[in-house]
């Protein structure tokens, strides 16, 4: 069963930082955490000043799939992976927020769009 999904485009950029010995963020200015042995993974707006890596993110919001959609995610990530476009992924209980690297993100809405998917 193939999965289409309308997705939009989030408005700002993202960094993705490692930190290997932080348990929590020092400020609140996180989209989402995630705590390993390796250490925090922390998901932050990129302020226009900030130098590194940008990712644009792809959200599913109106989708309202709950957890219960089995190949919701893989729609997504598939495509792009088959493309060579990376992805960083975090989830929620209703949709997935997927981000790929700023430079790609024409392609990887290209990509979405030849596999089914309605990206606004």
């Amino acid at each position: 069963m193939t999965v289409t999904q309308r997705l939009v485009v989030v408005p700002s950029s993202f960094a993705v930082e490692h930190l290997p010995t932080a348990t929590f963020p020092e400020d609140d200015e996180w989209v989402a955490l995630v705590r390993a042995p390796e250490g925090l993974t922390v998901v932050r707006e990129a302020p226009p000043w900030a130098d590194g890596e940008r990712w644009v993110g792809f959200y599913g919001g109106d989708n309202g799939r709950g957890h219960d959609h089995p190949g919701a995610l893989a729609a997504l990530v598939a495509p792009l992976a088959e493309a060579g476009i990376p992805v960083f992924v975090a989830s929620t209980y209703h949709a997935d927020l997927v981000l790929v690297p700023d430079h790609r993100r024409d392609e990887a809405a290209d990509v979405l769009r030849a596999a089914g998917h309605r990206v606004g």
